[in-house]
């Protein structure tokens, strides 16, 4: 998209950093290998269905010790201890952010994560390049994230062709009509829509209700993810109560000393 918001413009940069560094240590070809031996990947989409099947909110918990515009939200960072408390508080999925530079993450604590639990995991990064799509799945995600106001539509259709070859479910994520006209062109089985204004770092849930009734008239196989901003039962009904019953929620539960208690608070009973 040609108005990237400035933090992504910087993000973009220092990602084509990254990526030359990380393709001297570790060949496209190594990581082609170590794909071909990786585990089936678990349905990620699919365990969000299945919640909505069962009439439970599908929540997608996340795993983030820090961000730019709060600093550091977790002091006490055990990514096997979150995993295992989400599971136990009732996660569907689980989003770990593995971007080092602005998030304090790290591709360890999503290969942890995982194999503490029987959790499909998302790799929250900012993918530029077919490489990282590799390097995904080779650390055991089961979904990537695609930003449309990162990626032009060419490159996002093609980084979306190659996740699905590598059977990695895709979260492409919009935040105004105009990213959701770009998404919409790739037949994207999971939408999900920021809250957040990456310009202002204001939160808006309208965000959800307005692109929602856009995304209705246009297809009837997308399902919706809502993500930021949700912090009370109060928000959480609002969104259920219009037919949202996907979730993205980070920095309310990283705040809790046991995040899935807050999860399992949050969203039980909630219809």
């Amino acid at each position: 998209m040609a108005d990237t918001p400035d933090i992504l413009k910087r993000i973009e940069v220092t990602k084509w950093e990254e990526l030359k560094d990380r393709r001297s240590k570790t060949t496209l070809c190594d990581l082609q290998s170590l794909c071909a031996e990786a585990a089936p990947t678990r349905g990620f989409m699919a365990s969000l269905l299945a919640a909505r099947d069962d009439a439970r909110a599908g929540v997608i918990a996340e795993i983030k010790k820090a961000s730019p515009s709060k600093g550091v939200i977790r002091e006490h960072f055990d990514p096997v201890q979150i995993a295992d408390s989400y599971e136990a508080g009732g996660a569907s999925c689980l989003s770990v952010l593995t971007d080092e530079s602005y998030f304090q993450g790290a591709d360890e604590y999503l290969t942890q994560a995982k194999e503490a639990v029987r959790l499909p995991v998302l790799r929250k990064d900012f993918v530029v390049d077919e490489y990282q799509l590799f390097e995904a799945r080779a650390i055991g995600a089961d979904c990537i994230l695609l930003i449309v106001a990162l990626l032009p539509l060419a490159r996002l259709r093609a980084l979306y062709d190659q996740a699905v070859e590598l059977d990695l479910d895709v979260l492409v994520e919009v935040h105004d009509e105009a990213e959701l006209e770009v998404a919409l062109q790739v037949s994207p089985g999971i939408i999900g829509i920021n809250n957040r204004d990456l310009r202002t770092f204001e939160v808006d849930l309208d965000t959800t209700l307005r692109l929602q009734k856009l995304i209705k008239r246009e297809t009837s196989s997308c399902h919706i993810v809502t993500e930021s901003g949700i912090h009370t039962r109060s928000d959480v009904g609002a969104m259920r109560s219009r037919g949202i019953n996907s979730f993205l929620v980070g920095e309310a539960f990283m705040r809790a000393d046991e995040p899935g208690e807050k999860l399992a608070e949050l969203f039980s009973e909630v219809s």
